[in-house]
């Protein structure tokens, strides 16, 4: 680095400022589910796995919702769709 460099105006933080409603956090993801959703987006053509990542986290709170009694009713709907 050059020494004649001047920081004196600088600014900490981060460079892109966080978009309302998203929180940024550091999280340890296995390498093995982190490729998955990289290569999910890959083969999509492009993408951001994080996006992917965030609405697979979504579908899952959405199913732990769902009673059991729904979740056995939607299933069936969607086997008879698919038969007809």
């Amino acid at each position: 680095m050059k020494p004649e460099y001047d920081f004196k105006k600088a600014k900490r933080g981060a460079v892109v400022p966080i978009p309302k409603g998203k929180t940024r956090i550091t999280i340890r993801i296995d390498d093995d589910v982190l490729n998955w959703f990289r290569d999910q987006v890959d083969q999509a053509g492009g993408g951001n796995y994080q996006s992917l990542m965030n609405e697979a986290l979504r579908q899952y709170i959405r199913d732990a919702r769902e009673p059991l009694e729904e979740t056995l009713r939607r299933v069936i709907r969607e086997e008879l769709s698919q038969t007809s």
